[in-house]
This record gives C-alpha cells, sequence and structure tokens, in this order.
C-alpha cells in the first residue's frame, strides 16, 4: 500500500532571511526594505524545487506569460497561492503534505501557521512542526565549527586544512587582536547569517575605526563571531543533502561563484567550468568522496539529525597554504535550509547533458530586472532541443520593471 502522505501537496515560502530571523528569535521579526524586496522579487525560485501539484506560497501571481515561457522550456509549473489568502478561513477537507520554507525560523512558524492544521500527521509529527529555542544553535557557524572540528578529528586526512587554522570564537575587541597577531589577515563572520552577508575581511592594520565599528557590531547584536584566518582560496564547491526521520542522504555536488567580498553570486551549472585548472579539477575528484562520506557519518550522530527535517547544504573551501598546496576546509559552513546549490541541481535537469552554464542571482542598483532581461534575451536567444535547454538566457524570476533583484541561466 502507498504512504498516502505523497498523494498531497507541499508549500514552498521563499524566506532567504531565515537565518537573520532565527538571530533574532522575535515571531514578529521583518527583515530591512532592501531585504524585504530581494525576497519578494524573488520569491518564485522554490518553482524549480516543487512538484506540478505543489503549491508556491507568493504575494503575486506570476503572469500567464511568463508561465508559459517556463511551460515552454519542460519545467513543470507548480500551483502558486497568494499571502493574503493565508487567514481566510480553509474548508476541513483541504489537505497538506509538508510546510517547506526556504528555511525555519519563528517568524516563518508565525506566517505559515494557518496551514500547519492542513498538514499531514506525518508533518505533524516531525521536529520542524514547531520551533524550538535550542534549535537556534543548528543554524549558527558555531555549530559548523563543531562539525568541522568532530571530522577532522574523526577523519583525519592530509589533504584537509590543519585544525589550528579552523577559527575561533571572538566575543571582544582584544579577542579580534589576538587573532589578527596569530593569523596577519583574518575573516570575520557574524555567527548567523547567509549569502556571503554578515561576512567583513581584515587584511590591514592598524584596524580602520569604521571596521572596528562592524565588528565590534556583530558581538553586539549577535554575542560573538566567529573568526577564521585569510586564507588564499582557490574554489568554493557545496554538498547537498536531505534529512528525513534521521536519515541523511546526500543529493549532489554544486561550484557557486562569490564576489570578492564573500557574497554570493550564483553557480556553475553541469560540472565544473572548462576554464577551470586541471590541478584543481583533479583536487575536487580527489577529495569529493571522502567528504561525503564522512560529512555522512559525523552529521548523522548530531544533534541535527535528530532535530531537524528537510534539506541543507554544506559549504567547504579549497585554498592554497603557505607551500602551494591545495587543502580544503571539509566543513565551512552549514546551511540549514533549502539553497542556491540545491536550486542548481534542479536547474541541471532542464539542460542538455554537455550544455554548460550559470545561474545569477541579479541586483543592479539603478537599473531594472526588464531592462536587463531584454538585453540579454536580444544578446543570448534561447534554444532548445528535445525539450531541454541547449544555450541561451531564461529568466529565473519574472522580469519587471519594479523588480530590482532578478535570477537567471546563461548558456
Amino acid at each position: 500500500m502507498s504512504d498516502i502522505v505523497e498523494e498531497f501537496a507541499d508549500i514552498y515560502l521563499f524566506n532567504p532571511t531565515c537565518e537573520y530571523a532565527v538571530a533574532n528569535g522575535n515571531a514578529s521579526w521583518q527583515p530591512n526594505r532592501l531585504l524585504q524586496k530581494m525576497e519578494a522579487d524573488l520569491e518564485v525560485l522554490p518553482l524549480f524545487l516543487a512538484r506540478s501539484k505543489d503549491y508556491v506560497l507568493v504575494e503575486k501571481r506570476p503572469s500567464e506569460n511568463y508561465l508559459a515561457l517556463l511551460k515552454n522550456c519542460g519545467i513543470e509549473v507548480p500551483h502558486f497561492m497568494e499571502r493574503k489568502t493565508l487567514h481566510v478561513a480553509f474548508s476541513s477537507d483541504l489537505k497538506y503534505s509538508k510546510l517547506k520554507p526556504w528555511g525555519w525560523s519563528p517568524a516563518a512558524h508565525k506566517l505559515l501557521q494557518p496551514l500547519k492544521v492542513h498538514c499531514s500527521e506525518a508533518f505533524q509529527n516531525s521536529p520542524v512542526f514547531y520551533w524550538q529555542q535550542e534549535y537556534r544553535n543548528y543554524y549558527s557557524k558555531k555549530f559548523s565549527r563543531d562539525i568541522l572540528l568532530k571530522l577532522l578529528a574523526e577523519f583525519p586526512d592530509e589533504d584537509y586544512i590543519h585544525t589550528d587554522k579552523t577559527g575561533q570564537v571572538c566575543s571582544s575587541k582584544s579577542d579580534f587582536e589576538k587573532a589578527l597577531l596569530k593569523w596577519g589577515k583574518i575573516m570575520v563572520k557574524a555567527p548567523w547569517s547567509s549569502s556571503g552577508r554578515g561576512l567583513q575581511a581584515v587584511t590591514k592594520t592598524p584596524v580602520h575605526e569604521k571596521v572596528w565599528e562592524k565588528l565590534l557590531g556583530i558581538i553586539k547584536e549577535q554575542g560573538f563571531a566567529l573568526v577564521e584566518p585569510h586564507l588564499d582560496k582557490q574554489l568554493d564547491i557545496a554538498f547537498q543533502f536531505e534529512v528525513e526521520k534521521g536519515n541523511i542522504s546526500y543529493l549532489g555536488i554544486s561550484n557557486f561563484i562569490t564576489d570578492k567580498k564573500g557574497q554570493y553570486q550564483g553557480n556553475h551549472l553541469n560540472g565544473l567550468p572548462d576554464e577551470l585548472d586541471e590541478d584543481l579539477r583533479e583536487f575536487v575528484k580527489k577529495v569529493s568522496k571522502k567528504i561525503i562520506a564522512a560529512l555522512h557519518k559525523v552529521l548523522s550522530v548530531s544533534e541535527l539529525a535528530k532535530n531537524y527535517e528537510g534539506n541543507f547544504g554544506v559549504d567547504t573551501l579549497i585554498f592554497k597554504d603557505s607551500a602551494g598546496s591545495l587543502k580544503i576546509n571539509p566543513c565551512l559552513e552549514i546551511n540549514v535550509r533549502q539553497n542556491m546549490g540545491l536550486l542548481s541541481l534542479q536547474l541541471e535537469k532542464l539542460l542538455l547533458p554537455d550544455s554548460k552554464g550559470i545561474f545569477r542571482t541579479w541586483y543592479q542598483p539603478g537599473s531594472n530586472f526588464m531592462d536587463f532581461s531584454r538585453e540579454m534575451q536580444d544578446a543570448h536567444p534561447l534554444q532548445l532541443q528535445n525539450g531541454k535547454i541547449k544555450a541561451g538566457y531564461l529568466p529565473l524570476t519574472e522580469p519587471a520593471t519594479e523588480k530590482l533583484f532578478g535570477a537567471y541561466m546563461l548558456l
């Protein structure tokens, strides 16, 4: 007999500011105006994770023209549920399987509360059905560091980062000064942040007063900061996992792109870029299997496996040490949520196997996503072959003149 849970639709919500909501802890927390705009402009992105019977919660439904473009590319378009209907009295026979926000937080629970009563029994018995205060720890970069130290202790490997470069918790100005004395150049991270926000590189001494303000501001706001040596980064890769009923499954590898400040820019699609150095390519191949197995074992016995259900990604960092040898931090950061790497794995299913490209998020102050998309569509017309995307530009969020943010694929 098939599991009846699978007969019901899931409901998706794009809330990429969930780490900040977790850090704040207040169920009524709201992101600042620019981040609210970003969430609204990119709100349809979970459609690429959803099945055709699922729902994506949105402020505004996409136009039929835009949905027709997606369907033409072989994309199974889900249903859309407008947020304003959430508080309408639901009929008692309406049933959903799971609620799947981008990430859980007290604020996400408050928003989705009206839908909970209509969810499956399996979901109502899952650890993510209610928010527990201790869950906050799993979203912190300190938890990621604890997992890293455990992995390094249990699975020592010459390709892995040395423990004296794994970073430390800082909770005062003197802690930062000691880290600078130890490492010379440092990367300071807010414990609860995402997509490269909440990062501050400190590469010059004496430290500028405005930089001190930012560093001490992290401590004031979040209680402490994570500080690591500033490494000679070569490549960012992430491993995607899913946990259900305590069992962790590996989903795939993604290669993401960041700017000089470490902020997320996008993902390479269908493997590493062709122009990548051969030594780097071989190193990725060599370390990936070891890391996947080690992460699986360490995380399977962690509190995260017991108290979380859903997707998560583990970011890693490949760098060169002082001798010029390639090394990897096998657990730089754990993103306890859906993420752009997971999204890129789904986007790859839409492409011809030998077509490579990039998935990017877009933000250009003073411009809009409609003008950008028109230019890109003219320069890179979309080409389909056998129902798959062969080349060209595809907007992954609907272009509009009022949109300051967007997302797209370019092959």
